[in-house]
């Protein structure tokens, strides 16, 4: 049997279990395992076990509980509410304040937890009912809520570039960098959307009353504070860890003790906030490293065989494509993807075939990391199956319809396909920073 059937085999398999509904973890584990004892035999069944010391004896391995869990303290502890009060009071007079506002609070979520399902939960409870209260567009609110949350996972510390970085075996401190500068771009770009839109469509985003907004400036600073303690927090992490002062798990450390303290602060820390961070800090762990260890194992399997260099061979040799050309055929295999299955799920599929694909082809791992998760997003907020889309009708008002949600995505899918071209034009864009950092 050729490599490149076997390849099929494994995949086509793979695509079965994941169709009986099996987890995700299991349904690639599964074809791991059993592909390795059919191709080597008895001998083959440490391979897996190979894979899994082969993580345990990876350090960044720690930063993720750790941020996952500053994520959740934060986010349970009332803080990014305490924020979103500040933007009201601070934007209320800009015509779109409110919704430039919680594109702001979208950045700074994405600062605080690295996962886009966190800043669409708290767009979606705290932030959207507020502005339909104030009588903004239900569409273009929508958009921003869906739209902001995209750059979750883009936003260091992006716990998806953390595994992304894992599989890969890519450093995770250029990938965060790497992030930083598209994702200050992607929200620039949906800030300056909703500021012609407004300014051309009044209507859209009524100002919020001077009756609300004529507080003592006292008050108005003492609601600013409660929202500079995210702030702090992030650069004290990150900024230790540009300069060097710590490492990546030293500053996931800091961030977890930082989101501990503030709640503390807050007067908000108790044992049921810790109970409920902590169940959910070790079921997101856990699952993720299941993901990866699943990855890891289909990875061993897939390269022994070596079935990523007979693709590549029939991309490039039989087929005669470009490397841009297979790479644009890797995006689109992203979309088609994440209309189904999360960006983990769907990173721990492909990333045993893409990875070593895109090396062979001469592209900068860092800047492929972040192509993928910017279309990640794409596909996620992309009907009819888009995962976020049905996460936010979910959660919306009954006003907001299915109809809305899907109009209300159009212009932010342009502008971060428009952030890809630009990427792809200009790589510099991503390798800018963490070249200047690390040297290179």
């Amino acid at each position: 049997m050729s490599y490149e059937l076997i390849a099929i085999l494994m995949f086509a398999t793979m695509a079965m279990m994941l169709l009986t509904g099996q987890r995700v973890f299991g349904a690639i584990g599964f074809v791991a395992a059993g592909a390795a004892l059919l191709l080597y035999g008895n001998g083959a069944i440490e391979m897996p076990f190979n894979a899994t010391l082969k993580l345990f004896n990876w350090f960044p391995m720690l930063t993720l509980p750790l941020f996952i869990y500053m994520g959740y303290i934060l986010s349970e502890a009332g803080i990014a509410e305490d924020l979103y009060k500040a933007f009201h009071i601070w934007f209320g007079r800009l015509r779109g304040g409110l919704a430039i506002g919680t594109i702001v609070l979208m950045v700074v979520i994405s600062a605080m937890n690295g996962l886009s399902v966190a800043g669409l939960a708290i767009g979606a409870t705290v932030a959207l009912p507020e502005m339909l209260r104030r009588g903004y567009d239900k569409v273009l609110i929508t958009g921003v809520i869906q739209g902001g949350s995209s750059l979750g996972i883009l936003i260091p510390p992006s716990v998806v570039l953390v595994l992304y970085g894992m599989i890969a075996r890519a450093p995770v401190g250029q990938l965060w960098l790497a992030g930083l500068m598209p994702g200050l771009m992607m929200a620039a770009m949906f800030t300056a959307y909703v500021v012609i839109r407004c300014r051309l469509n009044p209507a859209l985003a009524p100002t919020v009353t001077d009756d609300e907004l004529n507080m003592p400036l006292g008050q108005k600073l003492k609601l600013l504070r409660a929202g500079i303690i995210p702030f702090v927090i992030f650069f004290t992490m990150m900024g230790l860890f540009v300069m060097g002062y710590t490492s990546l798990v030293e500053s996931s450390a800091i961030g977890a003790t930082g989101a501990t303290l503030a709640a503390l602060a807050k007067g908000r820390l108790n044992w049921a906030l810790l109970k409920t961070t902590s169940r959910k800090t070790l079921a997101i762990s856990c699952m993720f490293m299941w993901l990866i260890l699943a990855a890891l194992a289909f990875g061993a399997v897939f390269d022994g065989i070596g079935a990523a260099r007979a693709i590549e061979s029939l991309f490039i040799t039989n087929w005669e494509l470009t490397p841009w050309q297979v790479l644009i055929m890797m995006m689109a295999s992203f979309i088609v993807m994440g209309m189904f299955l999360d960006d983990t799920a769907m990173l721990v599929i492909v990333a045993p075939l893409y990875v070593p694909l895109v090396k062979a082809l001469g592209f900068d791992l860092i800047w492929f990391g972040v192509l993928y998760t910017i279309t990640c997003q794409i596909a996620y907020i992309t009907p009819p199956f888009g995962y976020n889309l049905f996460l936010m009708r979910a959660m919306a008002p009954k006003e907001i319809t299915l109809i809305d949600i899907y109009r209300s995505i159009i212009p932010f899918v342009v502008m971060m396909t428009l952030a890809i071209v630009l990427l792809m034009i200009f790589p510099q864009i991503a390798l800018w920073l963490p070249n200047l950092v690390y040297g290179k």
